[in-house]
């Protein structure tokens, strides 16, 4: 399973008003495991700050004024989130200034949606947590993930922060048996031919070890609110695939 953690500086808070992105930061995880892959990009918005915008991100006008416009990573950018699930805290914001970019480019690059599933770890952390405050600082507070080093907001230094807190919201689900860490390179993907593909021998599974399999669920449900496990179940017992899965990638 191949995940990208996404976080975006923008002029303001509302892409409605004109407000344009002017950072993207991402880290590419593959089985829950660094790839050591990243996309990192300042942006020229072309559009001043909102008052108290330019602080937060610590940049400036004079900063971003040689940097590229999005229309001009565009492509590169969508190469590398293509397929794989996002994990975005408050997705939603992100979504709607990545789509109104989208937009202004033509019609025919879609939404993120169309590209990538979705999961949003601040509605994670309101289930985990509830009535708790679950701002990524706060998070890192609370997991145990040093943030010491982050004075202003930036996209990358904060999808790292994330990634960190993803794996935390979620512990448990990395004990299941994943394959060693993936090197720190670009993912290399096998293809295997169908002709050469022989018929699964079927297992049978004892009364035993489908209790122990159910416990060990319960212990990931209680640990993270939900289990992997289950999601996968339920597009297996329907027949297909949520509406909002990845484009299909070879296994």
């Amino acid at each position: 399973m191949r995940q990208v953690v996404l976080d975006t500086e923008t002029t303001g808070l509302s892409w409605e008003r004109g407000n344009r992105v002017v950072e993207i930061g991402c880290v590419e995880f593959v089985q829950r495991r660094p790839t050591g892959r990243t996309f990192h990009q300042y942006l020229n918005p072309g559009c001043a700050f909102e008052p108290g915008a330019q602080e937060v991100t610590g940049l400036t006008l004079e900063f971003l004024a040689d940097k590229p416009r999005f229309a001009d990573i565009v492509d590169a950018f969508l190469a590398f989130i293509d397929g794989a699930e996002l994990v975005i805290h408050n997705a939603e914001f992100d979504l709607g200034f990545l789509d109104h970019e989208l937009r202004l480019l033509g019609d025919h690059y879609g939404c993120v949606r169309d590209r990538c599933a979705v999961e949003d770890s601040l509605l994670m952390a309101r289930r985990r947590y509830p009535g708790q405050r679950n701002s990524l600082d706060a998070l890192c507070r609370r997991l145990g993930v040093d943030n010491t080093a982050r004075q202003l907001h930036g996209a990358l230094l904060d999808a790292q922060l994330l990634a960190e807190v993803y794996l935390g919201l979620t512990s448990g689900q990395g004990e299941i048996g994943f394959a060693d860490a993936v090197a720190a390179t670009d993912v290399a993907v096998v293809r295997f031919a169908s002709a050469a593909a022989q018929p699964r021998p079927r297992v049978q599974v004892g009364a035993g070890d489908a209790q122990a399999h159910e416990a060990r669920l319960a212990t990931l449900r209680s640990r993270a609110g939900t289990a992997v496990w289950d999601r996968h179940a339920a597009i297996a017992n329907a027949g297909g695939e949520p509406c909002d899965a990845p484009v299909a990638m070879p296994a």
